[in-house]
């Protein structure tokens, strides 16, 4: 009985998990909308900018932005 279970479950998972997102290449008409401003990284560089002058100043490091580790030299 819980072979079955566990079967049945993994299963489902399995179905439900293999039908979610395809991958699929953007269609010419989509690119419009993801050149748009707000779809960037970074919408508005002097918020970026400031968000790194922030960082640099609590952690006594320049740079790097998204790498482990900080000004006390730990990983």
């Amino acid at each position: 009985m819980l072979q079955r279970f566990v079967f049945i479950s993994l299963f489902s998972l399995f179905a439900i998990t293999g039908t979610g997102c395809s991958i699929e290449p953007v269609k010419p008409w989509e690119k419009d909308l993801l050149a748009q401003k707000k779809m960037q990284l970074t919408a508005n560089p002097l918020e970026a900018y400031l968000d790194e002058h922030i960082y640099f100043s609590k952690e006594a490091s320049s740079g790097g932005a998204g790498i482990g580790g900080g000004g006390c030299g730990c990983n």
